[in-house]
């Protein structure tokens, strides 16, 4: 058995990919309190990328981390370009959880790849 602290406050991370979404609550030092995604929650193929699947991995994310670790705030950071963004967001917020921060860390590229030769006729 694991001895997981009491605390009141936290951040969630949601990577939202387009065929699964994954939730991790940690403490504010980072350390992993509860964790889920989609395929975790029971959904297979191509049901795992939907808002639906979202909802319920969060829902069960955050059952766990409210019973055991009290969580009561949280600072939410949301990765990546998937369906399961805002569902995932709506049911944070409907898990009775105070949120205090939404921040979009997807990562952007300033530059990107190099570009094709260009065409000669």
């Amino acid at each position: 058995m694991t001895d997981k602290k009491k605390t009141e406050s936290g951040r969630v991370y949601i990577s939202a990919s387009f065929n699964n979404t994954l939730v991790t609550v940690t403490d504010d030092t980072g350390k992993t309190l509860a964790w889920g995604s989609s395929g975790a929650a029971g959904f297979k193929g191509t049901r795992k990328s939907t808002p639906f699947a979202a909802t319920t991995a969060v829902e069960k994310v955050f059952k766990k981390a409210k019973d055991e670790c009290g969580i009561k705030e949280v600072e939410i950071y949301v990765k990546g370009p998937g369906p399961g963004r805002d569902a995932a967001l709506r049911a944070i917020r409907a898990a009775g959880v105070k949120i205090s921060l939404i921040a979009d860390i997807t990562p952007i590229p300033h530059n990107g790849p190099r570009a094709k030769k260009k065409r000669r006729v």
